[in-house]
């Protein structure tokens, strides 16, 4: 390669690991491509030519022989819940998600091998149930709940985490009498009675029920540290919980204390009543930190409960969700309630991070955005939008304005892409959902997520349907949407960190950063976009410390 230009730090000895043989993309616009890497210690301190690079080699130096693969930052997750993805792998949880159980036959298969295989009284929470991907798969009614397990504790979690049905033996687990209040963000639905159907709307109303059964067994970090591992295999080096409880920080602490970590972490506390965080602002370090706080406004397109101008269609799919013609979702909070939310932590100096599908809901809380800048003005607030389904053009831009970024649940397109167009809102509104483009030209620095355990981390798929925009039946949607490959990269690495407020240490081979760095078999570039979810993540570094090896 020519016309490469070393840039190195002074390191006081020689590299502990020099990487070579491949292609060093490092997403960094001063040397966006080179032919080598050094590290020392948890740092870069040089990248450049193979030449250049090598001839800083001492006598303990390890030299990796990248064998034609491609060098990359580490994959950064700005959007997931491993707190509630660790679950996944506790005895009492079983996966019944989409992507695990295709149709509504396997989802009964695996129910009833889950209630024949476990003892009789011991709590079971399926996780992951999607009608509209499963179709034919009835609503769990309290009443059929019950006949599956009358003394058993039961929990059926909706797959986008944003309703739950639960048996009367898990209500009384919960200790949750019929008269219950609904608590502020989420609510229960209730009988001509007045009584609980078991049947919970939104994070609060759902932690209510589940949360004493599915937390309650967590004594260690083990389960978070399977966790770690897979995130590691998937390349992903820092991952964000955005649904973050302050009674998991002592289990978090653990697994760093342990050494069983393999992501850095950070993490967005739920808001709450008291409006009160449950730590000081300055907390943490560069391997765990809080920096935010987590606001729901709407909930979920799946559901019929995305705050939108425009009405879902009336369809088989849209009638089975018991969504009559014309139907409109609604948010969670009204404009004050939000306002008072935000008012509560973000002059306390908290990033704030909102939940948000619908375009009405995208208007509520710019404006309450836009009424605390005035009042608290930060030059570096980044305030966050999460998801962000069905922004409109014009609102990318107006958020860009105000120096507020977007993180973009861009893998629906490849799940749900159908669903969108022929079920819930038709081509108009359907087809451009998550407008990566209009993001990126209204000069918003994006990121890309999974959203975690609603799909599986998949960083090297969220830039292929960034790039292509192909549903899993292969139809392509709003091509105009498409972004670039480089431009999905960097939301995948070092516009992730910027959300994250981490950028200044990662997110880029650049040295002086730290050595958080994924190994794949080829250069993204260099093969067509719709590949790059095929490709295979051969090592992943944190810190300089190899934590996955294929």
């Amino acid at each position: 390669m020519v016309g490469l230009e070393l840039i190195v730090v002074t390191s006081p000895a020689s590299p502990d690991v020099i990487f070579v043989g491949g292609t060093v993309r490092t997403v960094d616009d001063q040397l966006p491509v080179a032919e080598a890497l050094a590290v020392a210690g948890d740092r870069i301190v040089a990248v450049g030519s193979a030449a250049e690079v090598t001839a800083l080699r001492g006598p303990t130096t390890e030299v990796v022989d990248l064998d034609g693969g491609c060098l990359l930052p580490g994959f950064v997750e700005a959007h997931s819940h491993p707190t509630q993805d660790q679950l996944m792998y506790a005895p009492s949880v079983v996966d019944i998600r989409p992507m695990s159980c295709a149709t509504a036959d396997e989802v009964n298969l695996r129910v009833k091998r889950a209630l024949d295989r476990t003892p009789g009284d011991q709590p079971l929470v399926f996780n992951g149930l999607d009608t509209l991907l499963q179709p034919g798969f009835p609503e769990p009614t309290r009443e059929w709940l019950d006949e599956l397990g009358p003394t058993r504790p039961i929990i059926f979690w909706q797959n986008s985490g944003h309703v739950a049905w639960a048996n009367g033996a898990a209500l009384r687990y919960a200790r949750l009498p019929d008269d219950a209040p609904d608590p502020p963000g989420g609510h229960f639905e209730r009988d001509e009675f007045g009584r609980l159907t078991g049947k919970a709307y939104e994070a609060p109303a759902i932690l209510a029920i589940a949360a004493r059964l599915i937390f309650g067994g967590l004594r260690g970090p083990e389960l978070l540290a399977n966790q770690h591992e897979f995130l590691a295999s998937r390349g992903i080096t820092t991952t964000s919980e955005m649904a973050f409880s302050g009674q998991l920080r002592p289990l978090i602490r653990s697994l760093y204390d342990h050494d069983l970590a393999r992501a850095r972490m950070r993490v967005y506390e739920m808001s709450s009543p008291a409006g009160r965080a449950s730590c000081a602002l300055d907390n943490g370090d560069d391997m765990f930190k809080q920096i935010g706080i987590k606001i729901w406004v709407d909930g979920s397109p799946w559901l019929g409960t995305i705050a939108t101008s425009f009405p879902y269609l009336d369809t088989p799919a849209t009638r089975a969700l018991g969504l009559a013609p014309g139907h409109r979702g609604r948010a969670n909070h009204d404009t004050d309630q939000l306002r008072e939310i935000v008012a509560a932590y973000y002059p306390q100096g908290w990033q704030m991070s909102c939940h948000v599908h619908g375009d009405e809901g995208v208007t509520m809380i710019l404006d309450v955005y836009e009424e605390a800048l005035r009042a608290h003005p930060r030059p570096d607030h980044r305030l966050r939008l999460e998801h962000c389904g069905a922004m409109t053009t014009e609102q990318y831009r107006r958020a860009a304005v105000m120096g507020v970024c977007c993180s973009l649940f861009v893998n629906q397109l490849y799940y749900w892409g159908d669903v969108l167009v022929d079920d819930l809102f038709g081509a108009e509104h359907g087809a451009p959902w998550m407008r990566a483009r209009s993001a990126v030209d209204a000069g918003m620095r994006i990121s890309l997520h999974n959203d975690a355990p609603v799909t599986p981390e998949e960083p090297l798929r969220n830039i292929s349907v960034a790039a292509t925009r192909t549903t899993r039946s292969g139809r392509v949607l709003a091509p105009e949407e498409r972004i670039t490959v480089a431009e999905a990269l960097r939301a995948e690495t070092v516009d992730a960190a910027y959300q994250l407020f981490c950028d200044d240490v990662l997110g880029t081979l650049t040295p002086g950063k730290y050595a958080d760095l994924v190994v794949l078999e080829a250069d993204p570039h260099a093969v067509d976009p719709a590949e790059i979810a095929d490709l295979a993540v051969t090592a992943t570094y944190l810190a300089g410390r190899l934590v996955y090896e294929r």
